[in-house]
């Protein structure tokens, strides 16, 4: 896992998280989608082929590293047992927050 680039609370990144468990078929997506809008977060959460849920967040460090808090934390719908994040610049190429 790499940790956030050095930088601000308020620094834009992109925060790429998979989140294992059972999390698909129980409203995961549409819970990250809020708690993302929540914290102000663009991005999307997808469903994969092999039962996982991507997230790509973007927006300042602190609401990132809130959402990640939360994807980790035993509120989530279903159950999660493991998510595994990496941290990137920010793009800026996003709107919103998708669920896909």
């Amino acid at each position: 896992m790499s940790e956030p680039t050095a930088g601000t609370p308020d620094e834009n990144v992109r925060l790429v998280a998979w989140v294992h468990g059972l999390v698909q078929g129980v409203g995961f997506r549409w819970w990250t989608r809020s708690r993302a809008l929540e914290l102000g977060l663009v991005g999307h959460a997808r469903n994969t082929s092999d039962g996982r849920v991507h997230v790509i967040a973007e927006g300042p460090r602190v609401g990132c590293e809130r959402l990640l808090a939360l994807l980790r934390s035993p509120d989530t719908p279903g159950r999660v047992s493991l998510v595994v994040e990496s941290w990137e610049p920010a793009r800026g190429d996003m709107t919103g927050f998708e669920e896909r």
